[in-house]
């Protein structure tokens, strides 16, 4: 049940996000979730979207796009919630790669993305533990 992610390397510069942004709205696409990470000469934004397709269309002409497949975790929106996964894949020897996390429209949710070494395996073992992971539908109908 992993969810696409799209990463787009973009140059640091003034307004390169901005364009980025106006070029996914432009296309008629929602973004569900956006993290950008930042070096001195680029960044990479990540971004989870209602449609990819027409993400890597809007995009295609200004930075290269790469396709990863991450797991989405629905959480309860209190503390320990993070922990209590990253706990879990840490016991199953999971490598977290990188996370970001979000709260969603209904009150006392939140998400997490998780970019780990191994999808499938990652899945198995949260679900066991009675860890719900969402994939693109269930994005769609949980952020409504």
């Amino acid at each position: 049940m992993a969810i696409t992610q799209l990463s787009a390397f973009l140059e640091n510069t003034p307004g390169t996000l901005c364009e980025a942004v106006k070029a996914i709205t432009n296309a008629g696409v929602n973004i569900r979730a956006l993290s950008v990470a930042d070096t001195k000469d680029f960044g990479i934004l990540r971004v989870i979207v209602s449609d990819t397709e027409k993400t890597k269309e809007a995009l295609s002409a200004e930075t290269i796009i790469q396709e990863t497949a991450v797991i989405a975790v629905k959480m309860n929106d209190k503390a320990g919630a993070l922990s209590d996964i990253l706990s879990i894949l840490k016991a199953a020897d999971i490598n977290v790669e990188y996370v970001y996390a979000f709260t969603g429209a209904v009150q006392g949710n939140a998400y997490v993305v998780l970019r780990v070494d191994d999808v499938t395996v990652a899945e198995q073992i949260l679900n066991q533990n009675g860890i719900q992971t969402l994939n693109n539908e269930d994005l769609s109908d949980f952020l409504k």
